[in-house]
């Protein structure tokens, strides 16, 4: 691009960023902004799921979409790699080569595909007929910069956010482009009043102006993400609209609950939403709930965010109601739980769930929409861990809104570990007293020592000092690649642990692996053996197969972890490896993710000196940018609500 193409850019992507302020400030109202003289295009919307069809399954339960067979060789026509069609098809349906052949940018929609790379593509298809302006590469970069963030957790995007992307791709005309993706249906555009406490004190009216509206934020989003925030607060007030408190019954099982369970069960006899905050000794609460309700003849159930927090939740309970811990995605499928009843709703009148903070807002959707009228629904997690790493921010926003009662445990952490932990989730990094060696640091001067200290500490120090097997024992680092990331971390413990050739895919029978089915949900399990299908592999809940077209883009080695992997597992030991070159990587929150993923060990593979302590004391990163907050606290405004 040379610097002549490049000036217009940035000026119109300057007009563009001075329009959204004006907007913001409440200057300009969004309608104006987004007023044209020309007639608008039709706007393309989805269909919307009808009230008895609501999600009824996350993310990780969807099944493979069928590959059509031409599409392979229509990948290869444009340049792109045969081995992508799983993905395409998975993106854009039954029809993807259709779709490709109409606008090859949609292969924009294929998450890991660059703008560059779907340049190429369309190029190698439609020869020189291409521009950066064409409104289908605009259209999908803007939708491609929408889907890009909500893989780092927003549902939304700030218009200039959006307009500063769209300049650094050689869109001509940014103001244009967003105006189209709108009007074309490829985004939505949102407008919400400002919090006083972040409109930066005062209001529109200050100075004089009564008339003038009150400042507001605009945002552009997917509709997807917006129908899942918009269901989701819908569902919500539906379950505080409809609930009736009763207490009476609700007196004897306050009376026979431990403790610390009190104020949640009081808090839950009362209200049919509530937040419950704390760390791993906190689940026994949520638990006492459960049971007490059950004694009651309530059909309550807890869930999970994966198998091993559903064997740990089931330890907590009495054995009698061990069928009442699930996992959520086995509870939205019905293969754990209650099942459904004639209308689609699940059969529960009171709900825990927990780690919530793993709970991306289209799971959250799912699971409001399938709740009765007149359930008790208790989101339970620890706001200090790192969030899910799907689009949204559940358990933070309905924090923030403060639209119902909210319980925070007073239960530590046991132990050394939780000491330490504690201390970091309010910007400590104390010096703990381990008489049993519950935590040891080990300083390493680079990444290549790094690694084989890691080995050594997981295949002999740990074992041997505790009496685990180096299965009990996870690796977590900041990233996959690098010196000392997963990937080569993953390499040295298979070759200490469990040599082979790496004959199905990379992996051999016994080799330790992360399943990602889909975004935020990893799936510990071991390899079992291949046949022509696929990969077999076995989890806590059983055994499953994994087809051989996906091998590559869903199984990873799995002795080490990234600490968004780990979150929400627990393991015996943990050994947290913190290269030179990690620095960047390091906040509160992964520190107090990373550092509590230990039950009874934490090693420290420390290379990072003193910049450790500085992550921990530092505030935490800024949030993500979602619209779940906004609607409750609009929907709070309304009489009645």
């Amino acid at each position: 691009m040379t610097a002549e193409n490049d000036a217009p850019s940035q000026e119109r992507a300057a007009e563009l960023r001075a329009a959204v302020r004006a907007v913001e400030s409440g200057e300009r109202s969004a309608d104006s902004f987004f007023a044209r003289t020309e007639p608008p295009r039709p706007r393309r919307v989805a269909a919307r799921e009808a009230p008895g069809q609501a999600r009824s399954a996350p993310a990780a339960a969807r099944g493979p979409v069928p590959v059509p067979p031409e599409l392979p060789a229509l990948l290869a026509k444009g340049g792109a790699p045969e081995a992508l069609a799983p993905r395409v098809a998975a993106a854009l349906g039954e029809g993807a080569a259709d779709e490709l052949r109409e606008d090859p940018w949609r292969l924009l929609a294929v998450a890991g595909v660059r703008p560059e790379q779907a340049d190429g593509f369309a190029r190698a298809l439609l020869g020189e007929d291409t521009a950066p302006g064409d409104e289908r590469r605009t259209r999908a970069l803007v939708a491609s910069l929408l889907e890009r963030a909500a893989r780092s957790g927003h549902t939304a995007l700030d218009l200039s956010t959006v307009a500063r992307g769209l300049a650094g791709h050689a869109v001509p005309d940014a103001d244009a482009a967003v105006r189209d993706a709108v009007e074309a249906g490829a985004a939505l555009v949102f407008q919400h009043p400002l919090a006083e406490r972040d409109a930066g004190g005062g209001t529109a009216g200050d100075g004089g102006d009564e008339e003038a509206p009150p400042p507001v934020r605009v945002l552009l989003g997917l509709e997807r993400y917006a129908m899942a925030e918009e269901g989701l607060a819908d569902g919500l007030a539906r379950l505080r609209g409809t609930f009736t408190p009763v207490g009476e019954e609700w007196g004897a099982a306050v009376a026979s609950a431990p403790p610390s369970a009190v104020e949640l069960i009081r808090a839950a006899a009362g209200s049919a939403l509530v937040v419950h905050t704390g760390g791993d000794a906190a689940r026994a609460e949520p638990a006492a709930l459960v049971t007490a309700a059950r004694a009651l003849g309530l059909r309550a159930f807890a869930a999970a965010h994966g198998p091993e927090g559903r064997r740990r939740l089931a330890a907590l309970l009495p054995a009698e109601d061990a069928e009442a811990a699930v996992t959520l995605t086995g509870l939205l499928t019905g293969e754990e739980g209650p099942g459904r009843d004639g209308e689609g709703l699940l059969a529960v009148e009171v709900l825990a769930v927990l780690d919530a903070g793993q709970l991306g807002v289209e799971d959250a959707a799912a699971l409001v929409e399938s709740l009765p009228d007149g359930a008790r629904l208790v989101l339970s997690g620890d706001p200090g861990l790192l969030g899910g790493a799907g689009p949204g921010q559940v358990l933070a926003d309905l924090l923030a809104a403060g639209i119902c009662p909210r319980v925070v445990s007073r239960t530590p952490d046991a132990g050394p570990v939780g000491e330490l932990v504690s201390g970091i989730g309010v910007g400590e990094l104390s010096a703990v007293e381990a008489p049993g060696r519950e935590m040891v640091t080990v300083p390493v001067r680079d990444a290549g020592e790094a690694v084989h200290r890691t080995v050594q500490l997981v295949t002999g120090s740990i074992p041997r000092a505790f009496g685990l097997s180096a299965d009990e024992v996870r690796v977590i680092t900041p990233g996959h690649g690098g010196a000392a990331g997963t990937r080569a971390l993953n390499a040295a413990l298979k070759e200490r642990i469990n040599p082979g050739p790496g004959a199905f895919g990379g992996f051999d029978p016994g080799d330790r692996v992360a399943h990602l089915p889909a975004p935020g949900h990893t799936r510990p399990a071991t390899v079992v053996e291949a046949d022509a299908e696929g990969l077999w592999l076995e989890g806590q809940d059983g055994r499953f197969r994994v087809a051989r077209e996906l091998v590559a883009e869903t199984v990873r080695h799995g002795w080490a972890l990234t600490a968004h992997q780990a979150a929400g597992t627990r393991w015996p030991a943990a050994v947290v490896v913190l290269p030179g070159d990690a620095t960047a990587a390091l906040d509160r929150a992964w520190v107090y993710t990373a550092f509590s993923r230990g039950e009874r060990h934490l090693s420290v593979v420390q290379g990072v000196g003193p910049a450790l302590a500085r992550a921990v004391a530092e505030p935490p990163a800024g949030e993500r940018t979602t619209r779940l907050r906004a609607l409750l606290r609009e929907q709070a405004t309304v009489p009645g609500s």
